[in-house]
């Protein structure tokens, strides 16, 4: 692969206001302006300006936030590819504008070719009153649609001057080969222009779909805060964006900084609860839930997993001498070297028993018992 330089755009703001009726208010865009800034974020997809008078005049305070303070993040907004959106999202002051079509999955080549056709009007008006606007296209749906019709579509962008093709699987329905094997299709056609991939997790599968989507040959990633968006959310910013840096991916985000990720999420996360009365970050988020800490079975307890303060450690039928021998290193609690072997056969026992994991208070019981007699 020769250009393994990837443009991430974080979408929590735009995509995660359509997460469980969430809700930013300006200031606390401005908060998650700053993270996505000090994260080296490339672009941040602010909102949707067409939808209210507010909501345009949000996105061009972030807009005008982000160049008074001389940043580097690049402010963008997302329309209907109309004449009227457009005018919307110049308006705004941004340079970055987002527009998105839908073609309908079973559309004939007439209705394609009209569909196109008009997306030329809002294309030609931004161009004439912003020159050096950069425009993104998405198309809708690539999971349902004709991949003829995705082709021919691609070649039509590429030929106007679009300068980045967003390719989403809206429905969130798509397998990782299936996207590796229409993007690599599509890429092919696309020319020098790049193509931007964004994937729902209906399934579970946005944050392997996205990975795969850049593999055949995508160049930008679409990615949120803890993949929070519509219905289940999209491929979530830091793990995906990691794997793909661990694959030899270029890329200006901060993956190198979790702490700061954290912070990040940590503070999306508190809103999110607040306006849901639930968390999106717990135990089980990969990298920094609790969970990638915890351990049962000897073999796992020997590497490095997630991010998490504190190792912790369940004993029972299934844990072996060197597990035993943390646990009791963890919790502070003393056994004679030659009765760890023993120690280890009376845990997992005792579980069975109890058919549960083991408390302190059973292993310390077991250790007085074993050394009473020995």
């Amino acid at each position: 692969m020769e250009n393994k330089k990837i443009i991430i755009i974080d979408e929590t703001l735009r995509e995660g206001m359509q997460y469980r009726g969430m809700m930013f208010s300006l200031e606390q865009r401005i908060k998650i302006l700053e993270f996505q800034e000090a994260l080296c974020v490339d672009i941040c997809q602010a909102g949707y300006p067409p939808a209210h008078d507010r909501e345009a005049a949000a996105v061009k305070t972030l807009f005008e936030e982000g160049k008074s303070k001389g940043y580097r993040i690049r402010v963008a907004g997302m329309g209907r590819a109309h004449v009227k959106d457009a005018d919307i999202l110049v308006q705004t002051g941004i340079r970055d504008i987002h527009f998105h079509l839908h073609i309908a999955p079973k559309a004939g080549p007439n209705a394609v070719n009209a569909v196109l056709s008009d997306l030329l009007k809002p294309v030609e008006a931004v161009r004439k009153r912003v020159p050096e606007a950069i425009l993104s296209i998405a198309m809708l749906d690539i999971g349902r649609s004709d991949p003829d019709m995705l082709c021919r579509c691609v070649s039509f962008l590429s030929r106007h001057g679009i300068n980045m093709i967003s390719l989403p699987d809206t429905s969130g329905m798509m397998a990782p080969n299936q996207v590796f094997d229409i993007i690599s299709r599509l890429s092919g056609l696309a020319g020098n222009r790049i193509l931007s991939i964004h994937c729902h997790n209906d399934l579970g599968m946005a944050s392997a779909n996205s990975v795969m989507g850049i593999l055949a040959g995508g160049r930008v990633l679409e990615a949120s805060a803890l993949g929070i968006g519509e219905r289940n959310g999209i491929a979530d910013l830091y793990t995906t964006a990691r794997v793909l840096k661990d694959q030899g991916f270029e890329m200006s985000l901060k993956t190198d900084n979790p702490d700061l990720f954290r912070e990040y999420y940590d503070y999306v996360d508190t809103l999110i609860f607040e306006q849901t009365g639930g968390h999106r970050m717990n135990a089980d988020t990969p990298i920094f839930g609790a969970a990638g800490r915890t351990h049962t079975a000897g073999t796992h307890a020997g590497g490095h997993y997630g991010l998490a303060e504190e190792k912790d450690f369940y004993l029972n039928v299934l844990c072996g001498k060197g597990l035993v021998e943390k646990y009791l290193m963890h919790h502070g609690l003393f056994c004679p070297a030659d009765l760890l072997d023993t120690l280890t056969q009376a845990v997992k026992s005792e579980s069975i028993r109890l058919n549960r994991c083991l408390t302190k208070k059973d292993v310390q019981a077991l250790i007085v018992s074993l050394i009473e007699n020995h």
